[in-house]
């Protein structure tokens, strides 16, 4: 997997990169300071995913996670940043983040991370995820009949296991289809929410109770 690290801090690009290239299936093929440096990385390399940190001098985290999201769907974006507050915390989802964690994580879990979200899951720290759930589980002015009247009924069910963090292959097992056939449907269901990635539809998934 190849992966490019973006932090403003040299001690922090250095030391992730030593920890990551313990990790046999694991390339890191850059490093940026800050995300418009993590933009011309990602053009050059089309790495599988960018480690993000967020608060940075000149592009900050959230304004680069957006471009690359933009220009590079295929590309995985994994925050890693001190920032535990929800202001960060909702910009980076909203900007497409697949996942958020925070620095004092294991390495051995950051490993897991990185290979569950270029697998297509999505990894929230534990400080953070019952912030996430909160918000999206608010009452809202709209019902899940947004949902059903937009969707069918198999889009709902892989819906239903999308939210949960299950993979394109975990649902295929559950469901009983093919792997090519949630793949499709994924995409139907991003298309019709209007949304470009798995979180953003998973915490629309949420905020309407399904």
């Amino acid at each position: 997997m190849k992966i490019v690290i973006c932090d403003d801090q040299a001690v922090v690009r250095d030391g992730l990169a030593l920890l990551l290239k313990l990790e046999r299936d694991f390339e890191v093929v850059g490093a940026a300071s800050d995300g418009a440096e993590a933009l011309e990385l990602v053009a050059q390399h089309q790495p599988d995913l960018v480690l993000m940190d967020l608060k940075m001098p000149g592009m900050n985290g959230i304004e680069a996670t957006r471009q690359i999201r933009a220009r590079y769907p295929d590309v995985k974006v994994l925050v890693l940043t001190t920032y535990d507050d929800d202001e960060w915390l909702f910009d980076a989802l909203r900007a497409g983040a697949h996942g958020y964690l925070l620095k004092d994580t294991r390495r051995e879990d950051i490993a897991r991370a990185i290979r569950g979200t270029v697998a297509g899951q999505t990894f929230l720290d534990p400080n953070v995820a019952g912030r996430v759930l909160e918000q999206a589980t608010r009452p809202q002015a709209q019902t899940a009949t947004l949902l059903t009247k937009t969707l069918t009924e198999r889009e709902l069910e892989v819906l239903r296991w999308l939210a949960r963090g299950l993979s394109n292959a975990e649902i295929a097992e559950r469901l009983a289809l093919s792997e090519g056939t949630v793949r499709n449907y994924v995409s139907s269901i991003l298309s019709k929410l209007g949304v470009s990635d798995r979180v953003q539809a998973a915490l629309i998934a949420l905020q309407h109770g399904l």
